[in-house]
């Protein structure tokens, strides 16, 4: 009897390591996009990508701050207009550094839902004059012009999509130069 459950085990660890051997190669060839130095895999979810890219470190701090993670880490599916550290920098001084104390989460969760429109849209769907209904509530407009794919806030504020179609497991990410900013 122990023969036979040793011989079974190790048909079992043998179909294991096969399997391993064959799953490995279809992750390694991935197809990727590089953001911020990182490699974004369309297996990981939006936080898993995220941290890896040094250009969004200061949206990673400022979703942790706002108790984002766990959402960004849902099935979702999400569109993610995700700004670069200089979109961050554009901001007035201090800003940052204001929005991410905690008597502030209310208006960071605003602007940050601000960024997130549900639903998975490549770049494709983002027509020119396409209205997006965000997670916060309010609306963001899509412009084409010249080959470029612009996103206007509610202030009347443009941001250019940098880097379009960075598949994620839940969603999908489009680098913006802008921070967006809602009404209120």
């Amino acid at each position: 009897m122990s023969k036979r459950i040793a011989l079974l085990s190790a048909v079992a660890f043998g179909a294991l390591a096969l399997t391993a051997t064959i799953a490995a190669p279809v992750n390694a060839q991935e197809k990727t996009v590089m953001v911020g130095g990182a490699a974004m895999f369309p297996s990981k979810n939006i936080i898993q990508n995220a941290v890896n890219s040094k250009d969004h470190t200061t949206l990673v701090a400022a979703v942790k701050a706002a108790g984002l993670v766990e959402t960004l880490e849902g099935k979702g599916p999400f569109t993610v207009f995700a700004p670069t550290n200089a979109a961050f920098g554009k901001l007035p001084a201090g800003t940052v550094d204001n929005l991410v104390k905690p008597e502030n989460k209310a208006t960071l969760t605003k602007i940050l839902t601000y960024h997130v429109v549900p639903g998975k849209l490549d770049a494709s769907d983002l027509t020119d004059g396409k209205k997006l209904k965000t997670a916060e509530g309010e609306e963001l407009t899509v412009k084409r012009s010249d080959g470029k794919v612009w996103i206007i806030d509610a202030k009347g504020d443009s941001s250019m999509v940098s880097i379009s179609n960075v598949h994620q497991s839940n969603g999908v990410i489009h680098v913006v130069d802008t921070v967006l900013l809602p009404a209120s």
